[in-house]
């Protein structure tokens, strides 16, 4: 019998310092997904696929991606075969974490495409190191620069599929003061949309 990773997990989560929401799981959809990456509940990813429709971090912050749960997607929904990249979580501000290789023939990485930069940024983290630093506490300095006053209430009213829209955007001069900018909850697929194009129009993407 396979030993899954999860008790792992949960551990961590139990432990973080912020609240971390475990979305209930479909067994049926999980296995699906489970199947289609190819990977097995031994693993951090396969553990969080098979036994969680997602973790919601830190007020819902961070949305890391599981079996699929209302409002979020599973994780191999969010295959991208062509670019060789797997999406496994989203943050509020529409920003993504994505598990690719850094070149080929290398071990994947966790990058990041973040809202006040519009590129993707490889982290240097294997998987279930940059979960279990983001579920210990990592959230609060990782997003040190993208935060305003009061704004767990804030986003703790937007559901999982929504996203905060910001004006001026964070990757403007204008827009580097979070606490002065217009903020808005529009469905976060638009707002990732809305930042690829901007990316691909400046040359980043």
């Amino acid at each position: 019998m396979e030993q899954s990773a999860w008790p792992a997990v949960s551990a961590v989560v139990a432990a973080a310092p912020y609240p971390v929401e475990v979305l209930p799981v479909d067994p049926e959809r999980a296995a699906t997904c489970l199947t289609a990456l190819g990977i097995t509940n031994r693993s951090w990813l396969g553990a969080v696929v098979g036994d969680s429709g997602g973790l919601l971090v830190d007020h819902g912050w961070l949305r890391v991606l599981g079996g699929g749960h209302d409002g979020l997607p599973d994780v191999a929904a969010m295959l991208d075969p062509e670019a060789g990249r797997l999406v496994v979580a989203f943050d509020v501000l529409g920003g993504q974490f994505a598990w690719l290789p850094a070149q080929p023939g290398a071990a994947p990485t966790v990058h990041y495409f973040g809202p006040d930069h519009l590129a993707w940024q490889d982290l240097e983290l294997g998987y279930g190191v940059w979960l279990e630093a983001m579920l210990a506490g990592g959230v609060t300095s990782f997003y040190e620069d993208l935060r305003w006053p009061g704004w767990e209430t804030e986003v703790a009213g937007v559901a999982p599929d929504e996203g905060i829209s910001l004006w001026p955007p964070p990757w403007t001069r204008e827009g580097n003061d979070l606490s002065a900018v217009s903020r808005k909850a529009i469905p976060l697929v638009e707002l990732i949309s809305a930042q690829q194009d901007v990316a691909r129009q400046l040359g980043f993407h």
